[in-house]
């Protein structure tokens, strides 16, 4: 069964799916009594997500979970694409204080607790990072962690112009390196193997190809220490938020009166 999940259904003129997700819809009133909520089809469906993977989710898996109907489910969501919606806000959550906020550190140590709090909350949901982006944020936990965000850079200086591009910025790199662990991780997994063991197989593998003639700063770097990489696992998350941090305070300074 297929619908077209952008339709509105109460009339607000917005996607079906953000009116499920600011409850602007109404609940089913006729046929027999319930069984059946909202709550209940999303955790559902999240649960499903969680153990077997986004696209183990469909309409029917989610209803065999429930115990009831796909047909039932259709009374509730109108397609998956809407599901996906409700599920990633489920995910998300509503955003961690941030105490550099209520301190007044600045815009600095604000920025730098709200990415790891994303971080945080995408390594609970490594699930919701496969979901595709379908447009701006629109879903009420979304529009919060923006908000939030933005708050974060009060003070900073910066232009409302420019204060979108650094979330966009930062917020980007969060879900790219969350993306990329994740799937380091479930290539790790497929094989069977340590995180250390696939990379000294690599190792061995690009040190029998790579010619010095024609790849000498890879030959460098593998004649190296430096694949051994340093013991802080978060060491390349660490780096690279830092010098997302220290290109922003250029920009910063650069706008600042003389």
């Amino acid at each position: 069964m297929t619908k077209n999940s952008n339709a509105s259904s109460g009339g607000t003129g917005l996607p079906a799916s953000i009116e499920a997700a600011w409850g602007l819809r109404e609940r089913p009133v006729k046929g027999p009594k319930p069984g059946l909520t909202l709550d209940r089809i999303v955790a559902a469906a999240v649960t499903v997500a969680a153990s077997e993977g986004l696209p183990a989710v469909s309409m029917g898996r989610v209803a065999k979970e429930l115990g009831a109907s796909t047909m039932s489910l259709y009374r509730y969501v109108s397609a998956k694409e809407e599901l996906y919606v409700l599920m990633q806000e489920a995910a998300m959550g509503a955003p961690e204080p941030l105490p550099a906020l209520e301190e007044g550190a600045g815009w600095r140590e604000a920025m730098r607790q709200w990415a790891w709090a994303q971080r945080r909350m995408f390594q609970r949901n490594l699930w919701s990072l496969r979901i595709p982006i379908a447009g701006p944020p629109a879903s009420p936990h979304s529009v919060a962690w923006w908000e939030q965000g933005l708050q974060a850079l009060e003070g900073s200086g910066l232009d409302e112009g420019d204060k979108l591009s650094v979330i966009l910025l930062v917020s980007g790199f969060v879900r790219n390196e969350a993306l990329l662990m994740s799937d380091i991780a479930a290539a790790v997994e497929a094989k069977g193997a340590s995180a250390e063991e696939v990379m000294a197989q690599w190792e061995r593998t690009v040190q029998r190809l790579v010619d010095p003639v024609r790849h000498p700063a890879l030959s460098r770097l593998l004649s190296s220490d430096a694949m051994s990489g340093p013991d802080d696992i978060d060491y390349d998350f660490v780096f690279g938020l830092d010098r997302t941090l220290d290109g922003i305070e250029a920009l910063i300074r650069k706008g600042a009166p003389s």
